[in-house]
């Protein structure tokens, strides 16, 4: 029997706002345990919550990024439950209104494009981080309250690369727009699978497996492809799969059981009493949306389209949203993109690659790398010089002329100086006009190298090599 994977996917992503979503307390990661908390974090009597306005902004931004219908009325709920994560004995979150709903998100796998449909996304606050000892917990109130988007997904994810291309999309979205920086590492993005099995051409779901925490792109679908085949076997043993929460140990690479489901937990929802409905004019809303930060789609459309990258150098670029920006603020000095684009994909990379370093670490400015390249386009300095040149600049960030000057590499591109040593080297080697009068082509090379030699390496090659080629065609 062939089986069909039925896999939906929540994304929780913490947003990247200055307070928390309900309190003043800052939101900071890596502060020292429980010193980011106020008294409304900690559920003192007489607190209210207030709602964090640029948090509203970011979650329009996301839901319209994701052709979401957005409710312009806000409601909150009450989430109950009793356990050392939130102080209050519940969580704010939204649970009847969502603030957007039914959208989607298009992927492109190996097997084509797909759309990945979305049923909801939805405010709330986070709980507090927990740190599980052999026989103890501790507890870290700094996450309490920081601002969360929840994304879920309907249930038409069919495979481990979908649900990792899916989620892919979903963190360019929040870093694109400034939301979040999606750090999976830190768990500013976490997701939650929820993954079942059933007979090809069947309508009826099987019994859902939960996967928490999932960390990493490249875990998720890890996760997924093992959490598939363990079903598959045990249903053609025919031993039922039980409800039940894993994780994904990346050690042994597959799923591991955390704990049995019975009944879903009842909640209790209500709405939340301390938070009156908030009606979000028309005008707040477009503004959210138009001033939200460009997109990494739009950024490649506009860097094929406008600026004459391929495909290729466009979705290198957009892989990270730092570099991204760097290219951005680079082209702006009017270098040529193409050149840009391939220093920072290589030249830049390998820098950064082999001293462990990210972009916004790099001292070479956006300015200087630019005008190192136009360097080169105005045949001021060769390509294999300006590497010479990228190695003094990107440590210090100085002036790429000034470099190339103090090294001795600047050409000299001056016509009239350049036509003097040729007439030299002309007058000095006659044999060699004869000889490229014969049909032997080699002798434009050497007579390229004497002038060269003269010039002390500075003369245009390319300039070089034209002007002594109009003159041996007058002789």
């Amino acid at each position: 029997m062939n089986f069909e994977a039925v896999i939906g996917i929540e994304i929780h992503v913490e947003m990247k706002t200055k307070s928390k979503m309900f309190s003043s307390a800052p939101v900071e990661f890596g502060a020292e345990p429980n010193t980011l908390v106020n008294p409304v974090d900690m559920a003192f009597p007489g607190t209210m919550p207030v709602v964090n306005k640029q948090a509203v902004i970011n979650a329009i931004r996301v839901a319209n990024a994701l052709h979401m219908k957005i409710d312009q009325e806000l409601w909150f709920d009450r989430k109950n439950y009793f356990y050392a994560d939130l102080p209050k004995g519940f969580q704010i979150t939204q649970d009847k209104r969502p603030i957007g709903r039914d959208g989607y998100v298009m992927i492109k796998t190996n097997n084509g494009e797909k759309k990945i449909e979305i049923e909801r996304l939805h405010m709330e606050e986070d709980t507090c981080k927990q740190l599980h000892l052999s026989t103890y917990s501790l507890l870290d109130y700094n996450r309490a309250g920081t601002p969360l988007i929840e994304i879920v997904s309907r249930p038409n994810i069919r495979n481990g690369e979908e649900a990792m291309k899916y989620v892919e999309q979903i963190k360019s979205i929040v870093q694109f727009s400034d939301v979040s920086d999606g750090k999976m590492e830190e768990g500013s993005l976490r997701c939650d699978v929820n993954i079942s099995l059933r007979p090809i051409g069947s309508d009826k779901f099987g019994t859902k497996v939960e996967i928490k925490n999932l960390n990493s792109l490249s875990n998720v679908e890890k996760a997924i492809e093992f959490e598939i085949t363990r079903q598959q076997q045990l249903l053609l043993s025919g031993v039922p799969v039980e409800q039940e929460t894993r994780r994904f140990d990346e050690t042994r690479k597959e799923t591991v059981l955390m704990r049995k489901k019975t009944d879903a937990v009842d909640y209790k929802y209500f709405t939340e009493p301390n938070i009156t409905p908030i009606k979000l004019s028309d005008e707040f809303v477009k503004n959210a949306i138009e001033t939200c930060p460009e997109l990494a789609a739009s950024k490649k459309d506009r860097y094929m389209t406008i600026l004459g990258l391929n495909e290729y150098d466009s979705d290198i670029l957009i892989q990270d949203k730092d570099v991204s920006d760097y290219f951005d603020k680079a082209v702006k000095f009017n270098a040529s993109p193409k050149l840009l684009a391939n220093w920072i994909m290589v030249d830049i990379a390998a820098y950064l690659n082999k001293n462990n370093l990210k972009i916004k670490d790099l001292q070479l400015s956006p300015e200087h790398l630019s005008d190192l390249i136009k360097l080169i386009e105005e045949g001021k300095i060769s390509s294999k010089q300006a590497k010479d040149v990228f190695a003094v600049i990107v440590e210090n960030d100085a002036s790429p002329i000034d470099v190339a000057n103090e090294l001795g590499l600047v050409q000299m591109s001056d016509e009239g100086a350049i036509f003097e040593l040729i007439l030299e080297v002309l007058k000095e080697n006659p044999q060699s006009i004869e000889d490229y009068k014969n049909g032997k082509d080699r002798a434009l090379g050497f007579l390229v190298g004497q002038v060269m030699k003269k010039s002390r390496g500075k003369a245009n090659p390319a300039m070089t090599s034209k002007m002594i080629l109009d003159e041996l065609k007058k002789k």
